[in-house]
Parts: C-alpha cells; structure tokens; sequence
C-alpha cells in the first residue's frame, strides 16, 4: 500500500454539541472514552496513512496537549488558524504543510470508514482535481445530495431536503495539490461553496461511492449514537 498523506480540518467550534462537550474543540469530543480524534487516527492508520497534517483553531492547545500524551501511528503535523478561515482556507493553510502532491482530506467531526485506496484510484484513473468519497443513504433529511454523471464526474449539488435515497457528500476528498492552489483561493473561504459548488461545472470533480458505515457527531443525537458505533465499527479503544 502505497504512503498516504492526510489532512484533518479539526478546527470546529462545535456549537450545537456544547451543552454536551462544554468549550472543548469539536474534534475531542469524548466517544467510547476516547477523543473523536482518537478514533479518526484509527481509521487513518488502517487506510495506510502515514502522515497527517492537523488543521487547528478553536481551543488549539487542548488538542496540541492531548497529541503529547499519545503514541501515535502516524507522523502527526499541524497548522493553527489564528482565526476563522472557513473549510477551505482551512485546507489551503494545511496544504502548506504537506509533501505529497495527492492529499487526503477529513473531516474532524465525521467518520466515514470508506476506502482511501478505491478513492485514490477513481482520483488517479479521471484525472480529476478533487475527488469526493460519496455514501449512498437512504430516508434522510439531514444532508445535501450529489449528483453524477454516468463516468463517476459530479454533476450537480442539492440543497437538503427529504429524500427516500440519494448520494451525500461524506466529508471525504482527494485533492490534486498544484492544481487546487492554482486557483489563488482567497484567505477565507467554503470549500464546499465557494470550490465545490463553484467549480461544478468544468469537468475536474469526481465521485467515488463507499457503503462503509457513516456518522456525523456535529448534533447531539448523533453524537450520543457514536458513544457506541463507533468502538464496534473500530474496535474497542
């Protein structure tokens, strides 16, 4: 398996989860016992990581000291957003910091348990600037949906509404490097709207589809949910 570098947007302030965490960085929220981040590493290093690049803000020095206590799988770097840049900006700053010239991108506050390797494949064989790992759900109402063309190219972006099924965006990417900060980005900006549904058009974004398990810790339901999903999917801690 080939070395994988990825960075982990872990700078969210997680609002709707503070009656539950406290001021704590969404990315620590405590799952099964352990930070959510915890469990991301996991993830990360059974895809073959080998290199990770933090992308840090809000409370940046509880994560920084956690980090200090861990014998971790991985080389772990990090970059801190003194303040908010958005997803993307966020992105473009970790971006600085990576070696590779295809990076991985994750969310701090998901775990989608999809397959790196297939995403860096579809990435490599459509030559595309960014590809996105997609899950197929069914009966939601949560998310926003993506639509593809026949050849895995994007197509389209839908607002949330119900839906009985449909392909969501699972907070997984493969981003070109050169190619992606070519763009000249300004400091702050949305990945997802200001790259992603911008950009729709011209033919550079892919999708691959994965049925791993799924979750999004960033409301308390959810998270409550995680508290025992997420060991069984990975493992007891």
């Amino acid at each position: 398996m080939n070395s994988k570098e990825c960075i982990v947007l872990a700078g969210g302030l997680g609002t709707r989860l503070r009656g539950v965490i406290g001021d704590q960085p969404k990315c620590m929220a405590p799952v099964g016992g352990q930070p959510f981040l915890h469990w991301l590493f996991r993830y990360l290093d059974r895809q073959g990581c080998t290199r990770c690049v933090l992308s840090l803000g809000y409370r940046h020095e509880v994560v920084l000291d956690w980090l200090q206590t861990q014998d971790l799988p991985f080389e772990v770097d990090y970059v801190i957003e003194h303040e908010p840049l958005g997803t993307g900006g966020g992105m473009v700053l970790a971006l600085q910091n990576c070696q590779h010239e295809q990076v991985f991108v994750v969310n701090g506050d998901t775990l989608f348990n999809a397959s790196l390797e297939d995403l860096l494949q579809t990435h490599l064989n459509a030559d595309a600037e960014t590809t996105l790992a997609l899950k197929p759900m069914q009966d939601f109402e949560r998310y926003g949906t993506v639509e593809i063309a026949s050849g895995n190219e994007i197509t389209a972006f839908a607002e949330k509404q119900p839906c009985q099924e449909g392909l969501i965006n699972g907070g997984i990417y493969v981003i070109s490097r050169t190619t992606f900060v070519s763009r000249l980005f300004p400091a702050k900006f949305s990945f997802e709207k200001d790259y992603l549904e911008a950009t729709v058009g011209e033919g550079r974004l892919y999708a691959s589809l994965d049925s791993g398990y799924f979750i999004d810790i960033g409301v308390p339901d959810d998270y409550e949910r995680a508290q025992t999903e997420i060991p069984q999917v990975l493992g007891a801690s």
